[in-house]
């Protein structure tokens, strides 16, 4: 491991490694306005959900590094405390890149990127029509600590696209196509292969009540093993004998002795399949084969 002191190295130098390792990050694309209804938009990667009751969201418009000046968004959120979160997926990533450019204070960057500004029920600054969400905010608080300018805001009005929802009337994951920051100029895009389920257990035995073999797996990988400890109980010794006798079973045992391999390797291998496949019964009464 590289271990490294933020104070040695100086904070411009550890924000790369930060922004590097702390990410994906999502994207705020805030709208505020000043105190003569000028808007600004601008994007920060440093936003999270934060809060269910109330609901609410969290970014830094940090200062600037450059001259740690604040920035315009910092700047209108003092006068008129109301921001709209708009959320970016990939088909507006480039636009809001260019929304991220130095403008001076009161260029107006719904233009400048081509961005269509629209009406907000109950904040000043308009929302962006192309963001398929959009939260409405009342700013709560604003926290100052060094650089970092800290926004809380409550969520008090949210539009979502149609086009993200299922029969069920919940958002389709499937359907988003979210992009986020990650470090120096890169995004990462949150669609197809790069989604997948990982399912939650509400108990299990844990990864310390694993047979020691199967702990101690040279195969068998730290995700496996997880998945095998997130089980209530194991299987009843009985199904576990009844099994043994399938023909998977059999066929695993005479590759075995025909071709001089370890029979726990290839039930390990084998487990490892079908924990893949979601088969986390039938991979355990695998495993106790041994």
């Amino acid at each position: 491991m590289k271990t490294i002191d933020p104070s040695e190295l100086g904070a411009r130098a550890f924000y790369k490694h930060m922004t590097a390792s702390v990410a994906p990050r999502p994207i705020a694309f805030a709208s505020t306005v000043d105190a003569q209804g000028v808007v600004n938009l601008s994007p920060f990667s440093f936003f999270n959900y934060m809060g269910i009751d109330p609901p609410i969201l969290v970014f830094a418009p940090n200062r600037r590094g450059r001259d740690n000046a604040h920035k315009h968004t910092a700047l209108n959120i003092r006068e008129v405390p109301e921001v709209v979160i708009n959320l970016v997926d990939y088909a507006m990533v480039e636009q809001v890149s260019l929304a991220s450019a130095e403008f001076e204070r009161g260029v107006n960057e719904f233009t400048k990127a081509g961005f269509t500004a629209i009406p907000s029920e109950r904040v000043s600054p308009p929302r962006v029509r192309e963001s398929p969400v959009q939260f409405e905010c009342k700013v709560l608080e604003v926290k100052e600590i060094g650089s970092m300018v800290l926004v809380i805001a409550q969520v008090v009005l949210a539009h979502f696209s149609e086009a993200l929802f299922s029969e069920d009337g919940q958002i389709d994951q499937r359907r988003t196509d979210w992009v986020a920051r990650m470090g120096a100029d890169y995004y990462a895009r949150a669609t197809g292969e790069a989604l997948f389920e990982v399912p939650r257990p509400q108990m299990g035995i844990g990864v310390d009540a694993l047979p020691e073999s199967v702990r101690t797996s040279r195969i068998l990988t730290g995700n496996d093993l997880g998945r095998l400890g997130s089980v209530l109980q194991l299987p009843e010794p009985t199904e576990v004998q009844a099994y043994g006798q399938s023909e998977t079973i059999r066929t695993l045992y005479e590759d075995a002795v025909h071709g001089c391999q370890y029979f726990p390797d290839l039930l390990h291998r084998r487990a490892q399949q079908l924990l893949a496949e979601g088969k986390i019964k039938d991979a355990w009464l695998t495993l106790l084969q041994v």
